[in-house]
């Protein structure tokens, strides 16, 4: 448990049509509407981010996207970029999910100028890192995590105020969607790494204001125990932020117990 603000990051992933989301807000206790001791965000897919705008209006609920472009405007079919992010809304992005790397084919210098963009924008990155099950297996993994980590912010000073809105989410890739979940002591020990490099990097100041954040079949069964180690401070939550229910349970234990 930490003395830095607690998160709780919902990753609808391709799920939620525009009505389906609106339904999700008005479903939402008015308790986790008004949570302030916890940084809640909701990540949605492009197509409800109007929607959502105005329905967490007047809310203590942050409005983030799943991706985003670099560059900021252009003959780019297909992409998004920043200035239409903040004009739908949101305050923070999601940059370099697993699910992106593998699929799209995404790399660190890449995830590198979209961790850039975000922030010369006004937009707060949430920054993916993690390790496969094979590569956890052979063992070395934590180099490559690292390494990631320091890609992507790379050509960054890391102001204090850059500190102050990066978000980094630790997830080991073995545990998405699977219904695994990473040891609590496991993930801690992985997040204190990732901040004794940053701390070489950049100063223990700066290390110490970033946020950690695990990512992985994270439960509201899971959270109480995670968020009390020392290192995490809070979740990127895939499959349990697509139910109000549990993603209002996930806020509420993070408030009581990341406090």
């Amino acid at each position: 448990m930490s003395q830095r603000q607690p998160v709780i990051a919902g990753n609808w992933k391709m799920h939620k049509s525009p009505a389906e989301s609106r339904d999700f807000v008005a479903a939402l206790p008015e308790s986790c509407r008004r949570q302030e001791a916890v940084q809640a965000i909701l990540c949605a897919p492009f197509t409800s981010l109007g929607v959502l705008q105005e329905a967490l209006s007047g809310s203590q609920i942050q409005l983030g996207a799943q991706n985003l472009y670099h560059a900021p405007q252009g003959a780019f079919t297909g992409e998004v970029s920043a200035g239409m992010l903040l004009a739908s809304g949101c305050s923070h992005v999601i940059i370099g999910h697993s699910e992106r790397r593998e699929y799209f084919q995404e790399n660190d210098v890449l995830v590198n100028l979209k961790v850039k963009a975000a922030l010369e924008s006004g937009l707060n990155p949430i920054l993916c890192v993690g390790e496969s099950l094979g590569e956890r297996e052979q063992g070395g993994f934590e180099a490559k995590i690292l390494n990631q980590v320091e890609l992507g912010l790379s050509g960054l000073n890391l102001l204090p105020t850059h500190a102050e809105r990066i978000l980094i989410a630790y997830e080991p890739i073995w545990a998405i969607g699977t219904g695994k979940t990473c040891d609590d002591s496991e993930a801690n020990r992985i997040l204190g790494l990732i901040r004794q490099h940053l701390a070489r990097l950049y100063g223990q100041d700066r290390a110490s204001a970033l946020r950690l954040l695990y990512g992985g079949s994270v439960k509201p069964e899971t959270i109480a125990a995670q968020i009390q180690q020392p290192e995490i401070d809070g979740a990127l939550v895939g499959g349990a932020s697509l139910e109000p229910a549990s993603f209002a349970e996930l806020v509420q234990l993070a408030g009581q117990y990341g406090a």
